[in-house]
């Protein structure tokens, strides 16, 4: 490929609404362009990128024994109004209509389709285990869709689905596609780690993300640096930093706290330690008698330490909180406090409250929490004697240097999801009625799990961890070329012109993904535009140098400049990209 005959259309400055460091670069390198919001055309050499991803995830589903197959954006509204997400997803899924008034939706996920295929494809024990795959684009109607191809509303994925026998089997389908995403990642050549994660709104009994290294990553992920422990924020769980509670030692006293609304003030006026507070979190539970359909709030009242922040995933697996919470509004806590939000607490409440607290407040001793009086709060609080005991769980985000609950210390770092696998069990296939004949000649439900990769969230987050102020730089699996030559001058010397050329066709014919910058523009400039499109390597031939017998070879990530021989320069390239 000659540049001269390519579609490169590089900017120096980034859109306004570009946020991040993907989203600048992929549109200031002409990657992309938008179309709406969370809608982008994919140019030229953003799609080269896609499709490497592509092709290294297609093998490696092969390789794993998934059978690739392909089903439609459009999905008709039947089938999710049968497994219950018609109602449940929310306004994320896109609903439409046709001519004929009939509902459809542009599919976020596939769970509902491909189990419908299953239970009209598979009908015997003998057909199982299977697993099909697609790479479709797919759509959600984020709220606020934001960050290019981080957080857009229309994306690229792979999505996977095994169908097995029993829960025994599918686990080791599970098994078998957790290993393949490692080789996936470890192909792509990205940072990656592997964490313990929340089912979410996809439902089931096991998962993990796959997060790609990155300081502007939405996630926290927690990891033990001494083991192979890793989770998200949302499952990790944490330890209670109190090893046992101490006797009281103050007198439970009401002090004036004018203004003092939030814990850290509160210990800033009293002159303790922000570790002696407690946060009040009021939220509500509306509960639907399924006769009646008549709704029962419930309040509960969950405490935290002060320098703490509650951990809403562990809240929604809580007793009592199976069908969903949301904050209490301020009439309700009034109602039950007797006060407004920012003095409340455990003591003295005006209506009986459902109280449950994090397993660390559950051992402090001689704290601080709100009076349910407007400026004023307790202190000197203690448990059996001015509180019953409480009812303990593990409510809070962890945060780094805590202990490790298995031994050691947990550490904390960013990452951006970009896989996630899924044990659904029958979660899916019994809503759909998806069963098979066993052997027993008996009907069965098949066990399901499911696998998804943001192939275009690859492309945006290897960026958010592979680029520095000159651009992107990309690793070799992934980059839309992996070799640039840049000729120098070549409108004035034939003789640079036909050594790049020789180069470039000695290049290819290896196998390299190679392109020959043969444009007419200033060195300066071409190179500004590899540097910010990222190329892993570049070889740079001018009369000048060949003069010398010598063309430059230089490493995008390092920046590091070889003068070598241009005969020796393509095994010297290719030794050169075995490295990188």
């Amino acid at each position: 490929m000659h540049a001269s005959q390519y579609h490169i259309n590089t900017l120096k400055e980034a859109p306004t609404e570009a946020e991040v460091t993907s989203h600048q670069l992929m549109t200031r390198a002409g990657m992309i362009r938008r179309a709406a919001g969370g809608i982008y055309s994919y140019m030229p050499l953003g799609l080269k990128v896609l499709r490497k991803i592509e092709n290294i995830v297609r093998e490696e589903m092969d390789r794993a024994g998934a059978l690739e197959l392909l089903m439609p954006v459009v999905q008709p509204a039947e089938l999710w109004q049968e497994s219950g997400r018609w109602d449940k997803y929310g306004a994320e899924l896109l609903r439409i209509k046709d001519r004929h008034n009939r509902d459809f939706i542009l599919q976020p996920t596939s769970e509902e389709l491909v189990t419908d295929i299953a239970r009209n494809e598979v009908h015997s024990w003998r057909q199982l285990p299977v697993n099909f795959y697609h790479i479709q684009t797919k759509f959600r109607d984020e709220r606020r869709p934001r960050f290019g191809l981080m957080r857009g509303r229309e994306f690229t994925m792979k999505d996977a689905y095994s169908f097995d026998r029993d829960v025994e089997s599918a686990q080791a389908s599970y098994d078998n596609m957790f290993n393949a995403y490692m080789r996936i990642f470890s192909r792509l050549g990205l940072e990656f780690r592997a964490v313990a994660a929340d089912t979410g709104s996809i439902g089931g009994s096991r998962s993990h993300e796959f997060q790609v290294i990155a300081d502007t990553g939405e996630d926290a992920l927690v990891y033990n640096p001494e083991t192979d422990y890793a989770a998200n924020m949302e499952l990790a769980e944490a330890a209670c930093l109190i090893a046992e509670r101490a006797a009281p030692t103050r007198e439970l006293t009401k002090v004036a706290t004018p203004a003092a609304s939030k814990c850290e003030a509160v210990a800033e006026l009293l002159g303790r330690p922000l570790t002696d507070t407690v946060k009040s979190v009021v939220l509500a539970t509306d509960i639907t008698d399924e006769k009646t359909k008549a709704i029962t709030t419930k309040i509960w009242l969950l405490l935290i330490r002060g320098d703490h922040e509650l951990n809403e995933v562990k809240v929604s697996k809580l007793a009592g909180f199976e069908q969903g919470h949301r904050l209490a509004t301020e009439a309700e806590i009034v109602e039950t406090f007797g006060c407004k939000p920012g003095f409340l607490g455990p003591i003295n409440t005006k209506q009986p409250v459902a109280m449950v607290v994090d397993s660390t407040v559950a051992n402090m001793h001689d704290f601080i929490c709100g009076a349910n009086e407007e400026e004023f709060h307790y202190d000197g609080v203690n448990w059996d004697r001015d509180l019953p005991e409480p009812t303990v769980a593990d409510l809070r985000n962890v945060v780094h240097g805590d202990p490790d609950p298995r031994g050691g210390t947990l550490a904390i770092q960013r990452g951006i999801e970009v896989g996630h696998v899924f044990f659904l069990g029958d979660t899916y296939s019994k809503k759909l009625n998806a069963t098979f004949l066993d052997k027993d000649g008996k009907p069965s439900i098949m066990q399901m799990g499911c696998y998804g990769i943001g192939v275009s969230r690859i492309a945006a987050a290897a960026i958010e961890q592979n680029h520095d102020e000159k651009g992107m730089i990309w690793p070799r699996a992934i980059a839309p070329f992996e070799v640039v030559v840049c000729g120098l001058g070549l409108n004035k010397s034939e003789v640079a012109r036909a050594e790049a050329e020789k180069i470039y066709t000695a290049l290819k014919a290896k196998g390299v993904d190679v392109i020959f910058d043969d444009r007419d523009i200033r060195p300066g400039v071409m190179f500004a535009d590899w540097e910010l499109i990222g190329v892993p390597v570049r070889i740079t031939v001018g009369e000048r140098g060949l003069q010398e017998n010598i063309v430059e070879l230089q490493a995008r990530r390092d920046g590091i400049v070889q003068k070598v021989a241009p005969d020796t320069v393509v095994e010297e390239a290719l030794r050169l990209l075995e490295t990188l």
